[in-house]
């Protein structure tokens, strides 16, 4: 693995900066997360049913915000796109994790609604700290440290929040990761690269006139990612459940993500650029044989061997989304991507639950695979024929 695009990058004050507050704000989020669904069923004694209808209303929430919040950072700027959410989400976690269930649930969809974009801002910011020629590398360490973020929030506040009352550990977390969009608000980082500029005052775009076919292939190949992404937390857990292995969970959930972040590590020190839907194609073919593994073992390994492909495929979704829409879009375009990670994530887990209860846990494996696999070569050909019949085609393949 070559390491000089990463000195590179990591020798930017800004992409180290942008690094860190990411962390400051995501691992108080991923935590908070967690300790909603523990608040719902253990404070306010309701049914795991119940906790996944606000982890649902919450997940919509994200989903629609993430484009809009995304075209007023695009239209108005970081502070005052920033500046009523602050104002919205201190409002509603500082009352929420004292009302009764249906508060509750109100109280969540409305800070989802105003919750800070911080994904489209943090990728914004390093891609406007770094030339594009390390797009791709700094958009890998934004993935690891996102990942870093998903492994160390649940965990803490799973361990906070069996000590201490769930209440005040979700009002705390909730008021961290706020505090995280405060230095935000403050820093007010760039968005556009300084070779962008001139896009500021260049007429504003709608909708139609940048989601191109390439663009929208792009986005399908985030969606389908994710699909079979979010298979893996559940089939992981199904098979080890019925191996009676359900200690071993959290360190082959862990072995996967570390795969992921070395493939993710490698991905970005790499001078060439795999295309979206080969490296797709790549993820379902990897993810496939776990289903026929034959001991804990095999499993263990053919899971790390699928996380290897997991950061990779994501990161080139983003990297390829930033390349092919405009400047001064690029803060709604990273809003959809938000949007259809999330898309993604709500298709996949239901679709594994299916899978399991009819044909236990190896459907899960080979029905997203099988999801990945049919969506990556329909997107190889879908590219292939645009790009034959498009004067100057974007490839994405």
């Amino acid at each position: 693995m070559a390491l000089g695009p990463y000195r590179r990058v990591l020798a930017v004050p800004a992409v180290r900066q942008a690094l860190l507050v990411g962390l400051l704000i995501r691992v108080p989020l991923w935590a908070a997360n967690v300790v909603l669904t523990l608040h719902v069923v253990g404070t306010l004694q309701m049914s795991y049913s119940a906790a996944g209808a606000v982890v649902a209303a919450s997940t919509v929430a994200l989903a629609v915000s993430g484009p809009w919040r995304g075209r007023l950072l695009d239209r108005l700027g970081l502070r005052r796109t920033v500046l009523p959410c602050l104002v919205v989400g201190v409002v509603c976690w500082s009352i929420a994790p004292w009302v009764g269930y249906l508060p509750l649930l109100v109280l969540v969809v409305v800070a989802g609604l105003f919750v800070v974009p911080t994904f489209s801002i943090m990728r914004q910011w390093l891609i406007a700290s770094t030339p594009a020629a390390e797009r791709k590398t700094v958009m890998v360490l934004d993935s690891v440290a996102t990942e870093l973020s998903f492994m160390i929030g649940p965990a803490v506040g799973v361990a906070v929040a069996v000590a201490v009352d769930t209440r005040i550990v979700l009002l705390v977390a909730q008021l961290l990761s706020l505090t995280g969009g405060l230095v935000l608000f403050f820093l007010n980082p760039p968005m556009r690269h300084v070779d962008e500029s001139a896009e500021e005052s260049a007429p504003k775009l709608r909708l139609r006139q940048w989601i191109t076919p390439v663009v929208l292939a792009v986005l399908l190949a985030t969606v389908a990612s994710t699909t079979v992404l979010s298979s893996g937390d559940v089939g992981i857990v199904a098979a080890l459940r019925e191996m009676g292995l359900e200690s071993r969970i959290g360190l082959v959930l862990g072995v996967w993500g570390l795969g992921s972040a070395i493939g993710g590590l490698v991905y970005g020190g790499m001078s060439r650029t795999i295309g979206v839907f080969w490296l797709l194609l790549g993820l379902g073919v990897v993810t496939l044989p776990i289903a026929f593994a034959p001991n804990p073992i095999v499993f263990t390994v053919l899971v790390f061997v699928s996380g290897l492909l997991c950061a990779p495929t994501i990161t080139a979704t983003v990297d390829h989304l930033s390349r092919v829409v405009p400047a001064r879009v690029r803060g709604e375009a990273m809003g959809w991507h938000g949007s259809a990670l999330t898309a993604g994530s709500a298709v996949g887990a239901p679709l594994a639950g299916l899978a399991i209860d009819n044909v236990g846990w190896p459907g899960a494996f080979v029905a997203n695979a099988g999801v990945g696999i049919f969506l990556a070569v329909l997107g190889l050909v879908a590219t292939a024929v645009w790009g034959r019949r498009a004067p100057h085609p974007t490839p994405v393949e």
